[in-house]
């Protein structure tokens, strides 16, 4: 996939940032909420903001570019902290890249869900790409040339990609998104981020009781989505009836069905070389599955590019869900190599079961990766090849350094949060490890998240 060209992130206007209140301050007590500043905006910070400074105090400016002078409303102030949150309310001077927000109610005090929509997409990477820079050098202590590649939309301008999306209900019973850092439920109509099929499942124009989530996922089999609820504890769910939908209701014991089916289905058809297949996966309830329509194609190319797996190897999936990267090994070291799949969520290994039955050079562990890297016969195992895959906070350094014990010849490292693999980049270098190669994909268009995708050697 070529690289689009993107614009570099700019830094904050020459000279010091100015900053002054431009209306009179609270009275005095241990909350600036509220307090309207002029700032400055300085570079993009890791989380969706940039940075300024207000008398030698970080803000946290959301809404905002590099650049821009812009009225910011305090959100969170208090008089000791060592920074403020403040979302830019007003506009003095805008960057050339500032564009209308497509969505209503992404502005300031309004839905949390997007945090780049007042951005052009193509700078939308660049900024991407300035965070996942800033991480390594301050984290890994590497300077690293990033570049964030586009991913194939189903909508336009970074619109409709969502496939699974988790509506807050409010107290009427109204499914919504929350304002950033708040409780508060921002009741919608419409969600543009999210997929026809998530909108068309009729959640949104629906009204819930006893409900505190309703999480919508759509699948890439054609079939209705599905539709988990999770009730209020202690109480008995109402849920209204959605004809264009299966609908299930998350209990102690598991997934009570109310209509049609309790998984999804997603075909993924990946090249290799010359050579293209099509997977088929079976995803349990509202299970982990990438949320991007293209991300699983995508990152399963990268993987396999970065890891380069021969016949006869012997691989580890680590965090491997329901099996996408596990099926991909299996078919690149062949029926004389083999694959060890470790997850710890029993329904995503179950219909990883299902869903890899044809290749019996694979080995499905249930339980913790760190339980499974602590044991015996893996440590007496061959290991040539290591995935991992995992959640938000990282592998961490334990599991860093019981894969390095292994001694791959190559690690490759799917990663949704820059600072986590930044850091876990230092911890693999300390163990023998360099980081040879580093891609990142925009596949949370409008928000901060960017997806990277690391190749480590010895």
């Amino acid at each position: 996939m070529s690289n689009p060209p993107s614009r570099p992130a700019r830094g904050p206007a020459r000279g010091p940032a100015r900053a002054r209140r431009t209306r009179p301050a609270p009275p005095a007590g241990p909350d600036a909420r509220g307090t309207e500043l002029e700032l400055e905006v300085g570079p993009v910070a890791h989380g969706g903001h940039c940075v300024a400074r207000y008398e030698g105090r970080v803000v946290f400016v959301r809404h905002a570019l590099p650049g821009e002078r812009v009225v910011a409303r305090v959100t969170e102030g208090a008089e000791g902290a060592s920074f403020w949150r403040a979302d830019a309310v007003r506009v003095l001077s805008a960057d050339p890249d500032r564009v209308e927000p497509p969505c209503p109610v992404a502005a300031p005090g309004l839905c949390g869900g997007c945090d780049f929509q007042h951005v052009t997409p193509a700078r939308q990477r660049a900024l991407k790409a300035a965070v996942v820079a800033e991480q390594f050098r301050r984290l890994a202590h590497l300077d690293v040339e990033v570049t964030v590649e586009e991913a194939p939309l189903p909508g336009a301008d970074g619109l409709r990609w969502r496939t699974r999306t988790q509506f807050a209900v409010d107290a009427e019973g109204r499914p919504g998104l929350r304002a950033h850092r708040s409780h508060q439920v921002v009741a919608l109509q419409d969600c543009p981020i999210s997929t026809e099929a998530v909108v068309g499942s009729g959640v949104l124009g629906a009204r819930f009781g006893n409900v505190g989530t309703v999480e919508v996922a759509a699948g890439s089999d054609g079939a209705p989505p599905l539709v988990v609820v999770d009730p209020l504890p202690g109480t008995h769910a109402h849920v209204p009836k959605l004809p264009d939908a299966s609908v299930a209701v998350r209990t102690p014991e598991g997934l009570h069905r109310v209509s049609g089916r309790t998984w999804v289905g997603e075909r993924v058809d990946v090249q290799v070389g010359d050579t293209r297949r099509e997977h088929v996966f079976r995803v349990g309830g509202a299970g982990f599955w990438q949320v991007h329509p293209a991300a699983p194609r995508l990152l399963g190319e990268a993987v396999l590019a970065a890891l380069e797996p021969r016949a006869g190897e012997q691989a580890l999936d680590l965090y491997a869900g329901v099996g996408l990267f596990t099926a991909l090994l299996a078919e690149a070291v062949g029926p004389d190599g083999s694959v060890l799949a470790v997850e710890g969520e029993e329904r995503a290994v179950r219909d990883a079961r299902r869903s890899l039955h044809e290749h019996p050079q694979v080995e499905l562990w249930a339980g913790s990766v760190e339980e499974a890297l602590a044991d015996d016969e893996l440590a007496g195992r061959r290991t040539d090849l290591v995935v991992l895959d995992p959640p938000r906070s990282g592998a961490g350094r334990a599991v860093v350094e019981q894969i390095a014990a292994l001694a791959p010849r190559a690690v490759a490292y799917v990663a949704c949060d820059p600072a986590a693999l930044a850091r876990d980049t230092a911890f693999l270098a300390q163990h023998g490890y360099r980081l040879d190669g580093l891609r990142a994909f925009d596949l949370f268009p409008m928000t901060h998240h960017v997806e990277c995708v690391a190749r480590f050697v010895r």
